[in-house]
């Protein structure tokens, strides 16, 4: 099980660069239909503020879920390469739409777009997801966003995946708490992001045993067997699986599946920092911050404590180590230090220069990269050490701001090599966690459901 993100490293991989050439159809900013987003961006000061910087920042960050959406759903792309702009143009990521969902509210509410304009782009979103292929109500990892139906993300990787589905179903349960109080047509957009979520039957994905499993194949059954235990980045998945009020899972699933019985447990420190909690496959330093990011989007970590520790606690201590980190600079790469830090999964650079996916983290595929997504995903955690990145990233937008905010990767190390491309999974952090820092919006959203409180509440959460 300390290989549970491995999994997904290895397959995404494996299926970056060749993903599903039967997938066709057309794609292009003017075949959407709303108008993108302008070019046009902060002015240009001598001394732009914190604030001007992040309103920039997050501006930039939506134009991926914006501009760059799958064209015929409205979705987001799994990826997007500016060079490159047909590169799976309809390979829809189930786990980076909902993240786009919260991007979306967000752009709503700071007036990026018209408020029409953003509910014109969430019921286009949403009637997709509904006709899409679900399995027993939990939809792929990749969808075809001309047809909805199921891309592959590996041979037996070919139906229902938990995990991103959960990450879609915080995305959903902000859409219905955002909407649930406007006009007619909002109200009866609520509705169906509230219907969508309740009819993932949650309990199915246990095969009646005390745990949850990440994947099941209309082909292959429960073939991969993959079970969900911390400490990784699935704690989302238990918590909505509580909170289903038709297809609820029980707490001795949660305890004995996400929490390993108190196993998941450490009593190590780095940096004078306890990790609390055993990282999958990286006990020393703790796990890639996305870690710290994806369930954390609408979950509110702060105040969050379970039988058996702090998340506040737990996500600030491994964003602080990550910093960390990168102060040491064990390495001696170029470049590491105080205002430039930040390791994540990621697109990264091999051996001969070219863009590949690794899971950088620290003592642990390290090599000298350095992830956007990872310093400013921690906002919340970290405040001033992620403006201060944030500031490097911006001194240098010369090289690392593209057409749909900061690229995805960069390594100083090597000539200031930049990952010219996107991945929806780390645009959205960007954009969520920030707005999280500054207002809590997202997170405000998601905690006042009802439905999560009572999951939450039957787990033994308090918050």
């Amino acid at each position: 099980m300390k290989y549970i993100y491995s999994y997904i490293i290895v397959l995404w991989v494996l299926n970056a660069c060749s993903c599903s050439n039967e997938v066709q159809g057309p794609i292009g900013i003017s075949e959407l239909p709303d108008e993108p987003i302008d070019e046009e961006s902060v002015e240009e000061k001598p001394q732009i503020t914190d604030e001007e910087l992040l309103d920039f920042t997050q501006r930039e960050t939506f134009k991926y879920f914006w501009n760059f959406a799958e064209a015929n759903s409205g979705a987001a792309r799994e990826r997007y390469h500016p060079d490159d702009a047909t590169r799976d143009q309809n390979v829809v990521t189930t786990g980076g739409t909902g993240f786009g969902l919260m991007a979306l509210l967000i752009g709503i509410d700071r007036g990026f777009v018209t408020r029409e304009q953003g509910v014109k782009r969430l019921t286009k979103i949403l009637s997709f997801l509904e006709t899409a292929d679900r399995f027993h109500g939990v939809w792929p990892h990749w969808i075809n966003g001309s047809s909805g139906s199921t891309i592959p993300f590996s041979e037996k990787d070919n139906g229902g995946d938990l995990v991103e589905t959960a990450f879609l179903v915080q995305g959903l349960i902000c859409v219905k708490e955002y909407l649930q109080d406007g006009n007619s047509q909002e109200q009866d957009l609520a509705a169906k992001a509230d219907s969508l979520w309740k009819e993932v039957e949650w309990d199915w994905y246990t095969q009646n045993q005390e745990t949850l499993y990440w994947h099941w194949s209309p082909n292959f059954g429960f073939d991969i067997n993959l079970k969900l235990k911390g400490y990784n980045e699935v704690l989302i998945t238990y918590v909505l699986g509580a909170a289903s009020p038709d297809y609820s899972i029980t707490k001795e699933t949660y305890t004995n599946g996400w929490a390993s019985n108190g196993n998941m447990l450490s009593s190590s420190s780095q940096y004078g920092f306890p990790l609390i909690v055993k990282h999958a496959g990286n006990i020393v330093y703790g796990g890639p911050l996305f870690w710290a990011h994806y369930s954390y989007l609408g979950l509110n970590p702060n105040n969050l404590v379970d039988g058996f520790v702090n998340y506040s606690e737990v996500n600030t201590n491994h964003s602080r180590i990550n910093y960390q980190y990168c102060i040491e600079n064990p390495n001696d790469f170029k470049a590491y230090g105080k205002d430039c830090w930040g390791l994540t999964a990621s697109y990264s650079r091999d051996n001969n220069g070219d863009i590949t996916y690794r899971a950088h983290q620290p003592g642990n595929n390290d090599v000298g990269v350095i992830s956007p997504t990872a310093a400013l995903g921690s906002m919340p955690y970290t405040p001033e050490e992620s403006i201060r990145a944030l500031r490097y990233f911006y001194s240098h937008k010369d090289k690392l701001l593209g057409p749909a905010g900061f690229y995805d990767a960069f390594s100083p190390e090597h000539d200031f090599w930049v990952a010219e491309a996107y991945l929806a999974i780390d645009q959205g952090p960007i954009i969520v966690m920030i707005e999280n820092h500054r207002t809590g919006m997202l997170w405000n959203l998601f905690m006042k459901n009802k439905e999560v409180q009572a999951g939450l509440a039957k787990l033994g959460f308090s918050f």
